[in-house]
């Protein structure tokens, strides 16, 4: 009975899935799995052969072969890595970026017109079902993130929310700051959602198990020609997984994309791994000054990146 259940649903959904899809041309012209390789190579700004490979467990010969396409029709480019000589690093051109966007637009427009009819407590019901589905059939032991299973992906409806409770919750926990930080994060995000050039500025949110793990903000500055990184953080039970690293390399990779001169960020010297993923990146600390915020006695700091020196 459990079998046909499954096979009746997969069924259905197909069904569905493609009669929204009839006459859209959702992947053209690349099959739905060279899509996903695209979707993979926007929102992983460090990656190769190998690590696709295991993400998306296709067979060697045929990802060669997709890539050898992509590279053909001026999507991505191939060179050594820097830190592996064995291993040539993927990256997506400006082309491929327009492709991956434009892929991604249509397949949002798809599930946007999947979802139109459906009530807003309906879509919650429907979102908690999806996650109990993965969550069970993945058999995971428990919900503690991987490293291979983080997804970097734009946020969805209700993840800038998260992201104001998150930071709220995690820094009254860790370092008991009070809610005039909650004012400011939220003023922060309203900001970005009221009013935000998509093709300047963007949001990133770390996904494991279908839950967020992580996020962080590039925004533009006020200083001409500068980009601000902002509210990086990570959930405790999803660090030391290398999430905070990558979240900052793909901030760092957009803003130098999209042609900004410098990125800059403000922090506190409390926030020890925080200030370490920066340096690890090239950013220099250029001032300190003390200030009693949020609740505490703190040093804040101000920390910069050339993007013009020296590339990753």
């Amino acid at each position: 009975m459990t079998v046909e259940e499954i096979r009746s649903f997969n069924r259905f959904y197909t069904n569905l899935i493609g009669a929204l899809d009839h006459g859209r041309h959702l992947h053209a012209p690349y099959t739905l799995t060279e899509s996903r390789v695209l979707y993979e190579l926007a929102h992983a700004p460090h990656t190769d052969a190998a690590g696709l490979r295991a993400e998306l467990s296709l067979d060697s010969g045929y990802l060669s072969r997709i890539l050898t396409r992509f590279e053909k029709d001026g999507l991505i480019e191939r060179m050594p890595s820097p830190t592996d000589t064995r291993r040539r690093r993927i990256t997506l051109t400006d082309s491929g970026r327009r492709t991956a966007g434009l892929l991604d637009e249509r397949s949002s427009e798809t599930i946007g017109s999947l979802l139109a009819p459906v009530p807003p407590d309906d879509r919650l019901r429907l979102v908690e079902a999806m996650r109990e589905i993965r969550g069970i059939l993945s058999a995971a032991p428990s919900r503690t993130p991987r490293a291979e299973d983080v997804l970097l992906r734009e946020p969805g409806p209700g993840d800038l929310g998260w992201i104001v409770q998150r930071n709220a919750a995690l820094y009254t926990a860790e370092f008991g700051w009070n809610t005039d930080y909650e004012g400011l994060v939220a003023r922060i995000v309203a900001d970005f959602a009221e009013d935000h050039d998509p093709h300047l500025e963007r949001v990133w949110i770390a996904e494991s198990d279908g839950r967020p793990v992580g996020c962080v903000m590039c925004v533009r500055d006020e200083a001409p020609g500068a980009a601000r990184l902002r509210l990086l953080l990570v959930e405790p039970d999803a660090r030391g997984l290398g999430i905070g690293d990558r979240l900052v390399g793909a901030c760092v990779a957009f803003a130098r994309g999209v042609g900004y001169r410098e990125l800059v960020l403000w922090t506190n010297d409390i926030l020890g791994s925080a200030r370490r993923i920066y340096l690890r990146h090239g950013f220099v600390l250029l001032a300190e000054k003390p200030h009693r915020s949020f609740g505490a006695d703190l040093v804040g700091q101000d920390w910069r990146l050339d993007l013009h020196g020296v590339r990753e």
